[in-house]
């Protein structure tokens, strides 16, 4: 049932209104998962009994009313090659036992649960104006339609979104496209010629690059497109006097190098602002542009727009969540006879502002506080009670000496304070002396254990016995543990995002940690996190990360 509903809604969502057209979604196996109002009457089916049917069983029929074979049905064919195609001479059998003889047109079409099919048609009896010459026949640019919707509708990324664009209309419409894009700041860039050629696209990055600004006189088509105008027709003759402006000259020079005979250039408008504009040309096609195409152009261009519109809002908030996130992460304090690194990887998702933390601090017994956290959530809350809670935890260990006392009083103070979430935490501090060199000494409230590597690359957790998270409300006993740092060896703390997956949970991500870690032993610490946070991180996690590594170096130990 999931399946249908997620069909319908995306059938719903493609083709908002068919018109006087039937439409059908089938998933990869053919059967019907989402049909239209109006299909439904044409067929006089009740939506119970068509979804979940197969439709070659329940529909088609040759001119006697008999089931074919699949291999010999053109409308199986079209869907098991998942091909955009057309056709006639087929008969769909309708609930009422009588044959309706229709015209259809099968375009890929994605259901939610993976590939599937749209299947528009209409009666065959009908007669429907023959379409002018090199024009697109109008069930042919409503299948276009759709299929462009549910391609660029399933990308965030603005140059992705233009990539389809290109699969769509080479070479149905046109071959050659191309996409001039304006930037937050006003800058124009070419940033897509292509020619479809042979069979294959092929980008033509010599004539792609910046622009001349848009004058604001300037009446050839390029320009009005760019300032909003609606779409014209173009060709090289509008390009062969005296330039205007600078894009003319651009405009001259593109329909010289690329043969392009005719044009029609529409602009690419988001819900408020003009993006850019798209052109298609025909040089290899005869067939010259008219103006009965420039609304199909006008209705692929709205919906790139849109697309691209919502990719930059997409990215827009992904930089402020990053940025917010990064300025809310301190700097590393210069620590005599230690290095210290951090690395902070955002989640890829621009809504998860993480919870995840580092922190490095001067004690006032002159040794060096060190955490790393994590606080349940994953939104801007979440980053508010992060910053609050590492804010407490410096205050407390600048007045209790020893980590388990500080935790255990932030545990306490947390049960006190409105909205705090749990969170997990690992607390220490470095210390020196002539005789013993560094030691790390730290309490552990439900984190993932820190990771000890030697100079001759033998890793090893600190397993030692966690204590409860905090924010339970529950009290309890909180140790500590110490341990010798070698000169050369590297302490590695991080958050959960980097060894936990979803589907295999934590401790495969902790031997691979502990394995990729000795191997990058001898490496400098920016690029044993950098390595590890790309090598380590399991595929299918998709929370923020936190690494903070110290290394003692091998000239051994500080004179206090």
């Amino acid at each position: 049932m999931q399946r249908q509903d997620s069909a319908s809604t995306a059938l719903s969502r493609a083709v908002p209104a068919l018109g006087d057209l039937g439409g059908y979604v089938v998933d990869e196996t053919g059967r019907i998962v989402s049909v239209n109002d109006y299909g439904l009457t044409l067929l006089r089916l009740t939506r119970a009994a068509a979804l979940g049917r197969d439709h070659h069983d329940l529909l088609h029929r040759d001119a006697e009313g008999h089931i074919g074979p699949r291999a010999l049905c053109p409308l199986m064919d079209a869907v098991l090659s998942r091909a955009a195609c057309s056709g006639g001479g087929l008969s769909f059998l309708r609930g009422d036992g009588l044959l309706l003889p229709v015209r259809w047109t099968a375009t890929p079409f994605p259901t939610g649960s993976g590939p599937g099919t749209l299947v528009l048609f209409h009666p065959g009896s009908v007669d429907v104006p023959p379409a002018a010459e090199g024009t697109m026949p109008e069930l042919h640019r409503l299948a276009l339609l759709a299929e462009t919707t549910t391609s660029l509708s399933e990308t965030l990324n603005e140059l992705e979104t233009v990539d389809r664009l290109a699969q769509l209309v080479l070479p149905r419409l046109a071959d050659w496209m191309v996409v001039d894009l304006i930037a937050d700041g006003g800058d124009i860039r070419r940033t897509h010629v292509v020619q479809h050629h042979d069979g294959r696209l092929t980008r033509h990055p010599d004539l792609e690059g910046p622009i001349p600004a848009v004058t604001a006189q300037s009446p050839l088509p390029l320009s009005r497109a760019l300032r909003g105008s609606g779409a014209s027709l173009a060709g090289p003759e509008v390009y062969q006097g005296a330039p205007d402006s600078g894009i003319a000259v651009v405009q001259r020079e593109l329909f010289l190098a690329t043969h392009m005979h005719s044009a029609v250039i529409a602009p690419i408008r988001g819900p408020r602002e003009v993006l850019g504009a798209l052109t298609l040309g025909r040089g290899d096609n005869p067939v010259p542009f008219t103006t009965s195409d420039l609304s199909l152009l006008e209705d692929i261009t709205r919906r790139a727009g849109l697309a691209i519109s919502n990719s930059r809002l997409y990215q827009r908030q992904r930089r402020i969540s990053e940025t917010m996130q990064r300025h809310l992460l301190p700097r590393l304090p210069d620590v005599p006879g230690i290095e210290l690194h951090a690395s902070y990887l955002p989640a890829p998702d621009a809504s998860q502002v993480g919870g995840d933390w580092y922190d490095a601090f001067t004690l006032p017994d002159d040794t060096t506080g060190l955490a790393v956290g994590d606080v349940a959530g994953h939104d801007l809350e979440a980053a508010a009670r992060m910053a609050q809670l590492r804010n407490m935890l410096r205050a407390l260990a600048w007045s209790e000496p020893h980590p388990p006392s500080a935790v255990g009083r932030l545990d306490q103070v947390m049960a006190r304070t409105p909205g705090m979430s749990t969170a997990t935490l690992i607390l220490g501090r470095l210390t020196s002396t002539p005789q013993a060199g560094w030691t790390w000494e730290w309490t552990n409230a439900g984190h993932p254990p820190p990771l000890l590597i030697t100079r001759d690359g033998r890793a090893a957790f600190l397993r030692t016995p966690r204590s409860l998270l905090l924010g339970t409300g529950v009290h309890v006993a909180r140790g500590r543990d110490s341990v010798h740092l070698a000169p050369g060896s590297t302490l590695l703390l991080y958050t959960d995002g980097l060894i936990e997956s979803r589907s295999r949970g934590i401790e495969p991500g902790l031997a691979r940690l502990r394995r990729h870690a000795a191997a990058l032993a001898h490496h400098s610490l920016g690029v044993v996190c950098e390595r590890l946070i790309e090598d380590v991180r399991p595929q299918d996690n998709d929370d923020d990360v936190v690494l903070l590594a110290v290394r003692v170096p091998d000239t051994g130990a500080p004179s206090s």
